[in-house]
């Protein structure tokens, strides 16, 4: 099973952006990304760490393998 690194807030809407999510506002130090009925908040924290990464994966219906898969492509 492959480990999860910590990423930036920037690598994340990347790679969410990749899988298809728009962003819909920008306000504060969250920025919200939607696909269909999935609505996926992102911290604009220098590093979001492992837990945190997870719960956003999660959020936006993916499985941490597809999340990883979309990382190698950006």
């Amino acid at each position: 099973m492959l480990k999860l690194p910590i990423l930036s807030w920037r690598d994340v809407v990347k790679a969410l952006i990749k899988a298809g999510f728009k962003t819909v506002r920008q306000k504060g130090s969250h920025m919200i990304l939607v696909k269909n009925s999935y609505i996926v908040p992102i911290p604009k924290h220098n590093e979001i760490k492992k837990g945190l990464l997870l719960e956003i994966i999660a959020e936006a219906g993916l499985t941490k393998e597809e999340f990883l898969e979309i990382l190698k492509k950006i």
